[in-house]
């Protein structure tokens, strides 16, 4: 069974979230370890009558800090002792709610970047199943990192979509061959030579949902703007649904689709992911929202140990290794 280290200090409800959210995730058989500072967890563990291990951290970076800085002056916040634990053998997947920038640099200088890996990427599962990168971690590309980014999201969408060959798309603002920067005519160039991969050639933001692609490749700029305005739009399209609804003549009808509309809710609610998964370093990292609740810790805890069982880094080292990249 895969040992999930969790970073207690982590999030703006850190730790009580966090902790609670653990709790839940080894109520449902996953094996965790709380990192943060011994004197807050352990009251929260007896207040809900539950005992999971504990290593002591003395130090958080906290949200407003300078990452490259906080992880260099801390060496004993959560986040890094938690991503030391990973590089040691003792855990295989790690999931923190704290500082994105802070939880990069420990991955990618702690636990460390995959052989041929130029940069990892955040790669998120959307509710319309289908995985977008980068999501947040490079604001600026180089052709060749967008290439790799088409190998590493491949082997996102087959674990956690169970999807043989996923089909990877290029968002671009245009599906014709030329459209686009440089950078991305470069990337399609690179992206149609590979064959590890089934490239289906540019898709735009519109494509999301209809079935044109499995894997949607940008730069870290336009993959968050993409993803919080996914999030957006389904909410404001369930709150307009929700209030059309509520004109008299619609209530007995409403009565009977509520248990849908719930049920709705949920699958388009981001914690019910739970959060997105940093590809391309030696472990297996989930990076869940600075919001994020005890049910989106849960969630986010199961979808790194199923990530972590099934060798989600070591599909992507082939991948990678093959691609030539």
């Amino acid at each position: 069974m895969a040992t999930v280290v969790v970073d207690a200090m982590g999030g703006d409800h850190a730790p009580i979230e966090v902790v609670r959210g653990a709790i839940d995730a080894a109520s449902g058989g996953v094996d965790v370890v709380l990192v943060g500072d011994r004197a807050q967890i352990t009251p929260i563990l007896d207040r809900f009558e539950a005992d999971l291990p504990i290593v002591h951290a003395s130090e958080v970076i906290e949200m407003h800090e300078d990452a490259a800085s906080a992880v260099r002056q801390k060496k004993d916040a959560s986040i890094m002792v938690a991503a030391r634990l990973i590089r040691e053998g003792e855990a295989e997947a790690l999931i923190s709610a704290g500082s994105t920038g802070a939880a990069l640099a420990a991955a990618a200088f702690v636990i460390g970047r995959l052989p041929g890996v130029s940069r990892p990427a955040i790669a998120s599962v959307f509710p319309t199943r289908e995985v977008a990168l980068d999501v947040g971690a490079n604001l600026d590309v180089r052709p060749e990192q967008l290439a790799q980014f088409g190998v590493m999201g491949s082997a996102v969408a087959e674990v956690f979509l169970g999807i043989d060959s996923p089909r990877v798309g290029l968002l671009n603002i245009g599906e014709e061959v030329g459209k686009g920067r440089e950078v991305e005519r470069a990337a399609h160039t690179l992206l149609a030579a590979m064959d590890v991969i089934e490239f289906v050639g540019n898709v735009e933001g519109r494509d999301l949902g209809r079935n044109r692609a499995d894997v949607f490749v940008t730069d870290g700029f336009t993959g968050n703007v993409l993803l919080k305005t996914g999030e957006g739009t389904s909410r404001a399209l369930f709150r307009f649904l929700l209030e059309t609804l509520q004109d008299d003549q619609y209530q007995t009808a409403l009565a009977e689709l509520m248990p849908a509309f719930m049920k709705l809710r949920q699958q388009i609610d981001p914690e019910t992911i739970g959060g997105a998964h940093l590809v391309g370093t030696k472990g297996v990292v989930v990076i869940s929202h600075g919001a994020a609740s005890h049910r989106a810790i849960a969630n986010a805890a199961a979808m790194a140990a199923e990530g972590a069982r099934r060798d989600l880094v070591g599909m992507i080292a082939e991948g990678i290794g093959r691609s030539g990249t």
